[in-house]
């Protein structure tokens, strides 16, 4: 019987497996750059030219991306779910924007079900200071922009997202990060003229799914994602629909 020889592992590649695991789960993020070589290959423990050897294996993955003079970058692309140009179609084309909703409908519900199952005190602290932020945004609501809204928005789904420890869901969110904040700020102008109650139903509905996730009630969680969803795509059609009759009434006086 014959045995295959043990290949002996290099340290290097234990570094490797723990950058990608860092970047994986959202530790790393796209576009952020890496401590200095000396700093990081203290935090390991290990020695600069290992560290080193790590990062040339990981930039001829496509992973990092070195700078001359400038230190280790996580790449930009790699949380680019959609090229721009397709971004730019998907926010002018209305049948596509009521795509994103059904696609946000599915996913974020899934996103806060987990979270309410396995978000640590880290990251119940972290979903803290997004809803705070937020409700900070719908206090000042004169003084405050659609796109500081927006952004408020946005920003307390990702937190949601991170807090739900699946690193598909997180990067797809991630991915989708900027569409979703252009998506929100498109949607809250046309929604507040058409319900006066919109604001105050907005408020009470990411105020019950914050309580939801933070007291560990993921079925709860789900379902009131689900609610804040549908509730957007009620609204958003009654204002496509306004729409459409004003243009009707338009073209008929014309006549």
């Amino acid at each position: 019987m014959g045995f295959d020889q043990i290949r002996q592992r290099r340290l290097s590649d234990d570094i490797v497996e723990r950058l990608e695991g860092m970047i994986l789960e959202g530790t790393l993020k796209s576009g952020e750059r890496l401590p200095a070589e000396r700093t990081l290959a203290d935090q390991f423990g290990v020695s600069r030219p290992s560290l080193r050897e790590a990062i040339q294996k990981l930039a001829a993955k496509g992973l990092l991306v070195s700078r001359q003079g400038g230190g280790n970058y996580v790449v930009e692309s790699l949380g680019s779910t959609f090229s721009d140009p397709l971004l730019q179609l998907l926010e002018s084309n209305p049948e596509a924007q009521r795509d994103l909703l059904e696609f946000r409908h599915t996913l974020e519900a899934s996103c806060a079900y987990y979270a309410a199952l396995r978000a640590t005190e880290v990251d119940r602290e972290r979903l803290t200071t997004a809803f705070e932020a937020l409700q900070d945004c719908y206090s000042r609501h004169e003084e405050v922009s659609r796109a500081e809204e927006g952004a408020a928005d946005a920003r307390f789904h990702l937190a949601i997202a991170e807090a739900s420890h699946n690193a598909v869901l997180l990067h797809t969110i991630r991915g989708l990060f900027d569409l979703l904040k252009r998506n929100v700020v498109t949607n809250i102008g046309g929604m507040y003229k058409q319900r006066s109650e919109t604001r105050d139903m907005l408020i009470s509905q990411h105020r019950e799914l914050y309580q939801a996730i933070m007291d560990g009630h993921a079925e709860l969680a789900r379902e009131v994602s689900s609610r804040h969803i549908l509730y957007v795509q009620e609204v958003l059609e009654e204002v496509r629909q306004e729409v459409q009759r004003v243009a009707r009434a338009e073209r008929r006086k014309g006549i």
